[in-house]
């Protein structure tokens, strides 16, 4: 039997992995949340784990009374989810949001592991912020890192079977979001239900927000240039609104291989957990005579601020992406807690690549204080 712990496990993607556990027998032996102590005990009790992280250390207490007739150990902090992250399994997810996803990947690649070791990875601030770090523990390592979002799943899809120096580029397919094809001033006056409301995907308040301003699409080009040792050169992003096609790769000889399937994350996170094998997957299957027409257009750089910054961030390499991510983080906080404007988050991205130093990535410890400097410069912005 396999085993895996998940951190993030109350979000969409940490439930829909669950579901995939049940389906094929993965025992969970530790879970973590951030701040969702009622769903997080629920879970460890169904699924027997030996020790759960609640994040959010107002909300232990909470949780030790809702697990006081058991036996499973409380961990809180980052000190919680790193320790979860090293635990002796087969599989660890990594589901969280935001750079808090960092330390616990890293924790999981330096644990010692007795057992056959994987990364099914979610979290995208991983390889954005700190990927070349990352990326070099797991060659050192010699764990695979394998990917949950459905794009580079698809991308990886792609590649099974082929020799990959013969690669050409990928094409990274984005939904658009719920603001595709609108101007720049027709963004300025965006409401929070407005960007909230998805026209394909199910997600947390934060990575919608970020779909809609395309910054999603811009942090997962970095992450494929990380995951697959691309160039910028290499990678075409195509706003594809049906969600049907979730990227593609086009070899030397010109022959484009796509992965299609229903916009359901199922798919991706079972093929990350079971890869290779390929198995009945709790999801419905694709027909193309019901979704019948399939649309492709070029992203509007021009008027979505944040993909822009992205794409220019990893251009410049060092310490510009995590500093475009972390800004970004609180940009979006800010927007919804209603103090700035919609508009106003990709300004202040793109303000980051104009005012702020770059740095040369040689440790760790220089990913988070980038993060901290752009966090404090996104504040000052929104002040």
């Amino acid at each position: 039997m396999k085993t895996m712990t998940i951190i993030g496990s109350t979000g969409s993607i940490g439930t829909q992995a669950l579901e995939v556990a049940k389906k094929h027998n993965i025992s969970i032996t530790g879970l973590a949340a951030n701040s969702n102590a009622k769903v997080l005990a629920e879970q460890a009790v169904k699924f027997g784990v030996k020790k759960v992280c609640i994040f959010n250390e107002a909300k232990i207490r909470e949780l030790e009374r809702l697990l006081e007739n058991t036996n499973i150990e409380i961990l809180t902090g980052m000190d919680g989810l790193c320790e979860i992250a090293s635990m002796d399994v087969n599989i660890f997810l990594n589901s969280v949001v935001g750079m808090v996803g960092l330390k616990p990947t890293v924790a999981a690649l330096e644990a010692e592991h007795t057992m056959d070791f994987r990364i099914a990875l979610a979290n995208k601030e991983t390889l954005v912020a700190g990927g070349e770090i990352v990326m070099a523990l797991s060659k050192g390592k010699n764990i695979p890192i394998y990917p949950v979002d459905s794009e580079h799943s698809a991308v990886f899809q792609c590649l099974q079977g082929n020799k990959r120096e013969q690669l050409k580029k990928i094409i990274l397919t984005a939904s658009g979001g719920p603001f595709f094809g609108k101007t720049k001033a027709e963004l300025e006056n965006v409401t929070i239900e407005q960007a909230l409301n998805h026209p394909n995907w199910s997600m947390g308040q934060k990575i919608t927000v970020d779909s809609a301003t395309l910054m999603n699409k811009g942090l997962e080009f970095i992450e494929a240039i990380r995951l697959f040792d691309l160039e910028p050169e290499q990678i075409e992003i195509v706003v594809h609104r049906e969600s049907v096609v979730h990227s593609a790769v086009e070899y030397n000889d010109c022959s484009v291989i796509a992965q299609m399937g229903v916009p359901d994350m199922k798919i991706p996170i079972q093929y990350a957990v079971l890869y290779p094998d390929r198995v009945d997957c709790p999801t419905k299957p694709l027909s193309l005579t019901d979704i019948g027409t399939l649309s492709f257009a070029r992203p509007d750089l021009e008027t979505f601020d944040c993909l822009r910054a992205c794409i220019e961030a990893v251009k410049m390499g060092g310490t510009m992406p995590a500093m475009v991510n972390g800004a970004n983080e609180v940009a979006v906080s800010a927007f919804l807690a209603g103090k700035i404007g919609f508009s106003q988050i990709g300004r202040i991205a793109l303000s980051v690549l104009e005012e702020l130093k770059n740095k040369e990535i040689t440790c760790l410890m220089d990913v988070f204080e980038a993060d901290n400097v752009a966090r404090e410069f996104a504040k000052t912005k929104i002040n």
